[in-house]
Formats: structure tokens, C-alpha cells, sequence
């Protein structure tokens, strides 16, 4: 899938899924989060049988993108993956010939999961593309699935790489003092429908897995938790995802007044066409 350019290992097998949450290479909090296994360095990923993940500034060839080679660095802005098309921010690989840019996940994805705590009983193949005629979402946070995406062959169910993150279990966060644990998908328990919950991160009900706390009534959305994976909320990125759909919103609006004005013009003639459009451009200025 890649190549590295070092004489490390090339590969490294874990049964772990751990991720540190991020955070800026200077930042004043040492306190350590992790996703499911203490025995975790700064600043690495670890997928089963992936590739070990190289140093910052370590250059790779990866195959989505072989014409240039990638480096991982940290940067606080926010960018979207050119492989599962979704948000991020800090850790990324970046190439530095053009804009291309990867979650250090998407970058490190292994062709395939095996015994996925999420999705034990099937192996899970990474796909660079969704596939099929329509939209689809992930089974995990519920939202759609753009570009890369882990699925199994044998069942319907999908997730995005940065879900791939997550675990059944998630402890040591700065969110919640107490271990929360993902609760059964809906039809699966007595606990009735997650999407019912009120998470308390956003303050919303919405589709998508849930965690609860093991010991008190706190609840937190899966596509919440993911935020602390893609280093959203470590460099104070909230409601990106309402923003994008304000903003998908005003293009198609924009889309459909420029129509209503084009064949508005075709239907009076060039000449009256002509007077409607400087009135409107003096009226802009």
C-alpha cells in the first residue's frame, strides 16, 4: 500500500486499537488519553498488521498518490482527507509538491481488520471507494461514506478509518472522568433507540452509535468521540458538520437563482437581459 522511505521494519503486528488523543507538539497538557491500550507512544497509530508508523518528517510513497512523496507533520488548520473525504486536523501526512493531504489513519490503513472489536466476527476490507450506485453511511457515526471506507464482505456493514479508531470501550478522556462502552445497536438491546439519547458533548439527539457511562447517566455520541480521533476538538473545530450543510445549502440556492436568472434573460432577450444584469451588479457594488 506504501513505501517507506527508511530501513525500519516494515511492518508491526498489534490486537490493540489505541489512539492518544491529539494534541499540539507544545501544548501544556501531559495527561494521557487512550482509545484502548495503555502501551502506546506519542504520536503513533497502531492498526492490526499495519505499517509501522514512521517518525514526523519520515517520507512515504503511498499508493493513492505515488507521483509525490507524503510527510507526516502537524498543522492546527483544518483540512479534508483525500481519502475518506471527511474533516480533520493536526496529525496528517502532507505532500509538500501539491495539496494532497491524509488523516495519518487513511495514510496507515492496512488492506484489512481482523476481529475488529466493533465487528468481531467478520474481517473488514479497506476500500479506497465507497462503491455502489447509492449513497450509503457508516454504520458506525451515520454519516456518509464519500470515499475510503472499511467493509465487510460478508455483511452489509461499513465505517470510516477514523471510526476504525474507536472501540467498544473508551477511558481516560478529558470529556468524562468514568469509562463509557458502546451500547448495542438499536434492536439489539432493552435500552431502547440511541438516536432517542441525549449525548453530552452536543446537547443533540441524532442517528449513530452511542457510548455510555459505566457508572453514571452520561452518553456520547460515537460521532463525537471521533472528534477527539481526527484532532477536530484538540485544535477547536465545533460544528463543522453544520456549518458544511449550511453551506451545501447556500450553493444549491445560488445554483438555482442563477438558473432562474439565465433563462429569465433568454425568455426577455439580450437587449432587456442586458439592463437586468447591470442593475444587479450596481446594486451589489
Amino acid at each position: 500500500m506504501m513505501m517507506m522511505m527508511s530501513n525500519k521494519p516494515s511492518f508491526k503486528k498489534t490486537n490493540s486499537f489505541p489512539l492518544k488523543t491529539q494534541q499540539a507538539p507544545n501544548s501544556q497538557d501531559q495527561s494521557t488519553s487512550y482509545w484502548r491500550s495503555p502501551h502506546h507512544h506519542h504520536h503513533r497509530i497502531e492498526f492490526p498488521t499495519s505499517p509501522e508508523v514512521p517518525e514526523q518528517g519520515d517520507q512515504i510513497f503511498h499508493a493513492a498518490h505515488p507521483q509525490h512523496p507524503i510527510s507526516q507533520t502537524y498543522l492546527p488548520d483544518l483540512f479534508t482527507c483525500a481519502s475518506c473525504k471527511e474533516f480533520g486536523s493536526g496529525l496528517r501526512f502532507t505532500c509538500t509538491d501539491c495539496d494532497y493531504q491524509l488523516h495519518d489513519f487513511c495514510a496507515l490503513a492496512p488492506p484489512a481488520l481482523k476481529r475488529h472489536g466493533i465487528h468481531p466476527l467478520h474481517k473488514l476490507i479497506f476500500f479506497h471507494k465507497p462503491g455502489g450506485i447509492l449513497k450509503s453511511r457508516c454504520d458506525i457515526c451515520d454519516k456518509p461514506t464519500k470515499g475510503s471506507v472499511f467493509k465487510c464482505t460478508i455483511c452489509s456493514f461499513q465505517m470510516h478509518p477514523c471510526c476504525g479508531m474507536l472501540s467498544t470501550e473508551i477511558f481516560n478522556i478529558s470529556l468524562h472522568p468514568h469509562t463509557l462502552r458502546l451500547l448495542p445497536m438499536p434492536g439489539q438491546s432493552s435500552n431502547g433507540d440511541p438516536a432517542g439519547l441525549a449525548c453530552g458533548e452536543c446537547n443533540r439527539r441524532r442517528p449513530g452509535r452511542v457510548y455510555r457511562c459505566t457508572i453514571c447517566d452520561y452518553y456520547l455520541h460515537a460521532v463525537c468521540a471521533k472528534n477527539m480521533v481526527n484532532g477536530l476538538r484538540a485544535n477547536g473545530f465545533k460544528g463543522i458538520e453544520k456549518a458544511s450543510m449550511i453551506g451545501t445549502a447556500a450553493k444549491v440556492a445560488s445554483q438555482v437563482v442563477k438558473e432562474f436568472i439565465g433563462g429569465l434573460i433568454e425568455g426577455l432577450g439580450e437587449g432587456v437581459g442586458q439592463v437586468l444584469i447591470q442593475s444587479a451588479a450596481r446594486g451589489s457594488s
